[in-house]
């Protein structure tokens, strides 16, 4: 049964930090929690490992209610940003420590001990102190001392961090890795989106104490429930344009942008009234560029990253957008282009953010 959060919130004093938060994560799924700094999902995290009281509403683990059970007792197993490991012991010492602290016998600890190292690559290693090796591998050695554990949940607070670029990847890749290995049910919480798009089965993403959508990567950087959602999930993010309804066939609308003779186009079961401003979200990937008629842009800056160009434009009015490229390697800084969308790419919000489909 996974974890199954019920109408969870938390508060400190006045202030609401959670607020009525349901979610269902499948066991042995990989579900990563993603929003800007401050939007709770850490704090979400430590409710789940009882690391912070609830103010209301219940906490399941494998079908039993551990709202009001202690944090040893919850069978999870949490991995920090800042590894938290003991300097003066070995890695074989750090991975064994609740073991032992558990009164394990001795055969039993070195079996599970090197079980993990075997998993994490770390048999090498047992001897040495985590003063002697390297950012990834002392949090291999935190990730080994949660796996001894053989918990029913991994919880993982943004564990990358302090982590250089390259290094990031090496663990994204291990982790997922590992979760295949284990089969095991993983939280994980994080700010970057690209942790979350290529780690989760499943994403949650979080703003200002609410859940705003759930699902899988690809159904919300595709179909996202609302403007927040479309623009923080995607890199580079969602570009957005200002758009008023002028027209309507059937299900198809007709969008002006300002600064452009030819509108774009979209369909919607339920469109808005003509004359209404709205806000359209196109990808950069879904951005053409052609001859007239179109969205005239010019082309402030050309990043060329080789299989791929960034073209940073601006519209007459100033509007900034990106339009990604594949494989075209023709010099366009300067110039004015004309962008145009296939219809089915072109997503329309409402002016509360919510998306209109």
């Amino acid at each position: 049964m996974g974890v199954r959060l019920t109408s969870v919130a938390k508060s400190f004093g006045s202030f609401r930090a959670i607020e009525d938060v349901s979610m269902e994560i499948p066991t042995g799924s990989f579900a990563v929690f993603v929003g800007p700094s401050g939007c709770g999902k850490s704090t979400l995290l430590r409710m789940i490992a009882g690391l912070e009281e609830t103010s209301g509403g219940e906490i399941a683990i494998d079908g039993r209610d551990v709202t009001a059970v202690e944090p040893a007792e919850r069978e999870v197993a949490m991995v920090f940003q800042n590894y938290a490991l003991y300097p003066h012991l070995t890695v074989f010492e750090n991975m064994a420590f609740s073991l032992r602290l558990a009164r394990r016998p001795k055969d039993e600890v070195n079996a599970r001990v090197g079980a993990a190292a075997r998993i994490l690559q770390l048999e090498e290693h047992l001897h040495k102190k985590p003063s002697q090796m390297s950012g990834g591998q002392r949090q291999r050695v935190a990730i080994g001392r949660a796996i001894v554990r053989q918990p029913k949940v991994f919880l993982f607070d943004e564990p990358l961090s302090n982590l250089d670029a390259e290094l990031r990847v090496q663990m994204r890749l291990e982790l997922t890795r590992l979760h295949r290995k284990l089969g095991a049910t993983m939280i994980y919480v994080t700010h970057d989106q690209v942790e979350a798009m290529t780690l989760a089965d499943h994403i949650f993403v979080m703003k200002n104490g609410h859940l705003q959508q759930a699902g899988p990567p690809l159904v919300l950087y595709d179909d996202p429930d609302n403007r927040f959602v479309a623009g923080f999930i995607g890199s580079p993010a969602m570009n957005f344009l200002p758009a008023r309804v002028t027209a309507r066939d059937g299900s198809r609308v007709f969008l002006s942008v300002e600064g452009s003779d030819h509108p774009f186009t979209t369909e919607l079961a339920a469109a808005p009234p003509i004359g209404e401003t709205v806000e359209i979200g196109i990808r950069p990937e879904h951005l053409a560029i052609g001859p007239a008629p179109g969205l005239p842009v010019t082309i402030d800056v050309a990043e060329e990253l080789g299989d791929v160009s960034y073209l940073y434009a601006r519209t007459a009015n100033g509007q900034e957008l990106v339009v990604q490229r594949q494989g075209s390697r023709e010099r366009l800084d300067g110039t004015t282009v004309f962008l145009s969308a296939d219809p089915k790419h072109v997503l329309v919000f409402n002016g509360e953010g919510r998306r209109l489909r």
